[in-house]
């Protein structure tokens, strides 16, 4: 009969079982195959995801599944500031390279390199077989899928040029840009208010050369 006023006993109350899939300290379970590697692969620069998709097509037509685990393109958002406005969008870390997990073999060597837009195993070569990523070239990958970044745009002012305020409390005024706070997308204007210089903050979209 079972103690349950022993919490470290199996079976009891007060340790659950582990999730279906999972090792007991939690870590998620061994790949089926454990030759399948992390390995990079060169592609056709702006067609990331329709290689992807052919691949993964031809795979299961050819019946490779065992040998094929997945695709990444490595990707993380970015907000910019566009007419006043925060804009997230989607940005690839590495344009013109996959991230790819299989087993290396011929029959994989020969469904890519048969497979339009695809170029070749990064570190491969003719008798050379690719290096695998890392295990820490990996988690980082993986850490940094859909992370989000602030970007800033670049300003096309340059300190002392002549700008006019279009847009806000100012809007009509005159000044001279006396600093770029490409930080925070802004730029820093010299002003005449009430016949005195004032530097005022404003942001890129809100002036334009006089």
């Amino acid at each position: 009969m079972a103690d349950f006023d022993n919490p470290d006993q199996p079976g009891t109350p007060g340790t659950p079982p582990p999730p279906p899939g999972d090792n007991p300290d939690g870590s998620p379970p061994p790949p089926s195959n454990p030759n399948m590697r992390w390995y990079v692969v060169k592609v056709q620069s702006g067609r990331e995801e329709s290689i992807k998709e052919a691949i993964e097509r031809r795979v299961k037509i050819e019946g490779l599944q065992e040998c094929f685990g997945e695709i990444i393109i490595p990707t993380e958002k970015v907000t910019e500031m566009r007419g006043g406005k925060r804009v997230v969008k989607e940005r690839k870390l590495y344009p013109g390279y996959l991230m790819v997990n299989l087993e290396f073999n011929d029959k994989m060597l020969y469904l890519f390199r048969e497979t339009s837009g695809v170029g070749d195993f990064v570190g491969g070569g003719v008798n050379k077989p690719p290096p695998p990523m890392s295990d820490h070239e990996v988690a980082r990958m993986r850490g940094q899928r859909g992370e989000r970044v602030d970007v800033a745009p670049k300003s096309k002012f340059d300190k002392g040029d002549k700008v006019k305020v279009k847009d806000g409390t100012f809007a009509g005024m005159e000044g001279e840009v006396k600093e770029l706070l490409e930080g925070k997308g802004a730029i820093r204007v010299e002003l005449t208010i009430f016949g005195r210089p004032v530097p005022v903050e404003l942001e890129y979209w809100q002036v334009d050369y006089a």
